[in-house]
């Protein structure tokens, strides 16, 4: 059954999913610690955070899960705001050696959420730009930790979604999980780094192709592409492959593996900053025109969007 995903840049084409709470944990032995669960740790309602153990000790590989499986993950302003807390105190760990991040339930994250896409409509150009930027940055702040970082694709990635994981530093994907860079599909110009990222990891040509089409691809294409560095059979298996090469990164000297990483993130955050305040701005002009209303109406009513105009 096909439905209309919920997030801006995630729309037709997305597979429903029935959202079941912690269907995808992983058969190796780790131990869960969910924060607040920890009196010393902060609550957090919208992220999860476990450490991983192997063979009875700390392995330093830390995982965070996005979890709001109700609404596919949805990246949200509140969710932003406790990812953001929770990398800082995963950065302040100094036994933290490797980052894994995933989805809760059967999606990574389908973009960001509707409501919001409509209350920016709603808006004025110049204060939509202010607040997609720092939309962006709440989560782009993953780039922050001083460890690599992998994301474990184990359903749709889409829109602000994809863009997610592909600000991380390395993507494994289940073969079933759904990508795409959709924003154009519902009427606004590619956010949170989505320009800056995808024509980086792909080439210009084929990034040009998914974004001007809002073509989702599923995890050999996505292998083929580059987009991501492994494919496994099932999204259960996703956690697990990702673990098993964290564990590996957290094996090496720490100091140069940190060393290594800020200097590979260096060349890609060049023009950065320039990029993203180039699609605050375009997203901030497309929000006040018609077409972003027809595209949010084309994922209610579950049709094609038609921009055409009389």
């Amino acid at each position: 059954e096909m439905l209309a995903t919920r997030g801006f840049g995630g729309h037709h084409l997305a597979k429903r999913f029935e959202c079941v709470g912690m269907s995808h944990r992983s058969p190796l032995r780790f131990i869960s610690e969910v924060i607040g669960e920890r009196s010393e740790a902060r609550s957090y309602n919208t992220v999860a955070f476990e450490r991983d153990e192997d063979q009875g000790r700390d392995s330093g590989v830390r995982i965070i899960r996005l979890n709001q499986p109700k609404s596919l993950n949805a990246l949200t302003e509140t969710m932003g705001d406790e990812f953001t807390s929770l990398i800082d105190e995963i950065s302040a760990d100094q036994k933290t050696r490797c980052v894994v991040l995933t989805g809760e339930g059967k999606a990574f994250s389908a973009g960001g959420d509707m409501q919001f896409l409509l209350d920016r409509a709603a808006d004025k150009p110049h204060n939509n730009a202010v607040i997609m930027r720092k939309f962006y940055e709440r989560f782009l702040h993953v780039r922050s930790l001083p460890v690599p970082v992998i994301s474990g694709i184990n359903g749709a990635a889409v829109g602000a979604g994809l863009c997610l994981a592909m600000a991380t530093d390395i993507r494994i994907a289940a073969k079933s999980a759904r990508m795409g860079v959709t924003f154009c599909s519902i009427g606004i110009h590619p956010g949170m780094g989505a320009t800056h990222f995808l024509p980086r990891l792909i080439g210009h040509q084929s990034a040009s192709k998914l974004l001007l089409t809002g073509d989702l691809i599923a995890g050999d294409e996505a292998l083929r592409m580059g987009l991501v560095s492994e494919i496994v059979e099932t999204p259960e298996e996703v956690v697990p492959a990702a673990l098993a090469l964290a564990r590996r990164i957290a094996a090496q000297s720490p100091t140069a593996i940190k060393t290594c990483i800020r200097t590979l993130r260096n060349k890609y955050d060049a023009d950065l900053e320039a990029a993203l305040w180039q699609e605050a701005n375009s997203q901030g002009l497309c929000y006040n025109t018609g077409d972003v209303d027809e595209g949010v109406a084309s994922i209610k009513e579950k049709r094609k969007a038609n921009y055409y105009r009389d």
